[in-house]
């Protein structure tokens, strides 16, 4: 899986390309993040998906902060007023 920052794709197109031969994970200057992959016979992909240790690694992760009540940085700036 490659991680990169939205600001460093200039188009869509552009993500797409990237996309074409891994899964690719997009991070907003706000913290926010989203999986952008290719999907090409979709019982293969949600397969290819589970047997992705790190993926689903993230996604437990995330998972867990959610459940924990955690708050990303652009929620915190924003319930502070600092937006």
């Amino acid at each position: 899986m490659k991680i990169i920052d939205a600001a460093s794709v200039a188009t869509f197109s552009e993500l797409l390309d990237l996309a074409e031969d891994e899964t690719v994970l997009v991070t907003t200057p706000d913290g926010r993040e989203f999986i952008v992959a290719e999907i090409d016979d979709f019982d293969e992909e949600i397969e290819a998906i589970s047997q992705n240790r790190e993926l689903m690694e993230l996604l437990a992760e995330r998972s867990k902060e959610k459940a924990a009540g955690g708050y990303s940085l652009a929620e915190v700036k924003k319930r502070l007023g600092l937006t």
